[in-house]
């Protein structure tokens, strides 16, 4: 049965997108250029252009599907716990565990801060703080501490990805939140 219109656009965009992130892991943003990534495809440049603006747009659109695969993970880890610890520590375990996927880091936490001003939204976590510091006194400074902490998680995975323990790294955040739980 012919595919339709729309698979088969769906079809060059996915394929364009596996091919940059391959690139992009491999050889990093600066380094990978459009013929190579058309090549890889399987598709001409005209097609890359017809999907996305330039390269930068392309690796943005990479980087937000490996941001969304990542918050997925830490809604459905996360969703159902008994207490905002337990959620949080959930979904710390789960950004871990997403953040695992071999070339996310580099693409996630090395290349894109570089590259595009709109970092990935903290909603998640800045939602379980909220939780866990509801009524506190540290409760007005809900917007650093959801900025210091996303930072703490994201030089963990890089620590974790570098070789760091992921156990001792799973009990510093676990530490740093309950001090945050105590007034």
């Amino acid at each position: 049965m012919p595919r339709s219109n729309r698979e088969r656009t769906d079809a060059t965009r996915t394929a364009l997108l596996d091919a940059a992130r391959a690139l992009f892991v491999d050889k990093g943003y600066a380094e990978t250029a459009t013929p190579d990534i058309v090549a890889a495809a399987s598709v001409t440049r005209g097609a890359l252009y017809h999907h996305f603006q330039d390269k930068k747009a392309l690796f943005a659109a990479v980087v937000e599907r490996e941001a969304v695969e990542v918050g997925k993970a830490i809604e459905e880890r996360s969703a159902g716990s008994s207490s905002p610890r337990e959620a949080l520590l959930s979904g710390a375990s789960a950004y871990f565990d997403a953040m695992a996927v071999p070339g996310r880091t580099k693409l996630l936490l090395l290349e894109a801060p570089a590259l595009l001003v709109n970092e990935p939204a903290e909603e998640s976590l800045r939602a379980g703080l909220a939780e866990l510091l509801n009524g506190s006194k540290l409760e007005p400074l809900l917007d650093p501490l959801t900025a210091l902490i996303s930072a703490a998680f994201d030089r963990a995975a890089i620590a974790i990805d570098a070789g760091g323990s992921r156990e001792d790294y799973e009990a510093a955040i676990a530490a740093l939140l309950d001090g945050l739980g105590t007034d």
